[in-house]
């Protein structure tokens, strides 16, 4: 279960270096076998462990590929993704066109979704986060039937 909004760093060569906390779970879950790929709905990234990445690829080998919909989710998806390995000082290489699509730079936010991480342009999360924040004032807690009961 990956949780908290972490800053980090890009280096000059393309690399992020996951945080401490997180390297050991990823070593034993999936010996540092990551995969990121493009979040078709934001401009962020999405860092998955291999076998959790598996689960995702097998979804989407179950859409149609004459639904044109479920067609650009798999090319998209699939197109952007890229396997690599942490390295042993908890490093990991980001392609170009991922860094590209996301407009990251040298500040980089981490944030962890349960089961994968998102990576932010850190001054895009900033914004995200204040545009989270204001659309549900304005919601004024009007919550889908799913949050209604919902306490935190």
């Amino acid at each position: 279960m990956f949780r908290s909004a972490n800053a980090i760093n890009l280096d000059v060569k393309g690399r992020i270096t996951i945080p401490t906390r997180y390297r050991q779970t990823l070593l034993d879950d999936c010996q540092g076998q990551l995969v990121c790929t493009i979040d078709i709905k934001q401009p962020c990234l999405l860092l998955y462990p291999l076998p959790e990445w598996e689960e995702i690829e097998l979804k989407l080998s179950q859409l149609s590929s004459m639904n044109p919909h479920e067609r650009r989710m798999q090319r998209l998806l699939l197109g952007y993704a890229t396997e690599g390995d942490m390295d042993k000082n908890g490093r990991f290489l980001l392609s170009s066109p991922l860094r590209q699509h996301a407009g990251l730079d040298k500040q980089i936010m981490l944030v962890g979704q349960m089961n994968k991480f998102e990576l932010w342009d850190a001054d895009e999360w900033h914004k995200q986060v204040t545009e989270d924040k204001e659309t549900e004032k304005l919601a004024n807690f009007e919550a889908s039937e799913r949050l209604q009961d919902f306490s935190y």
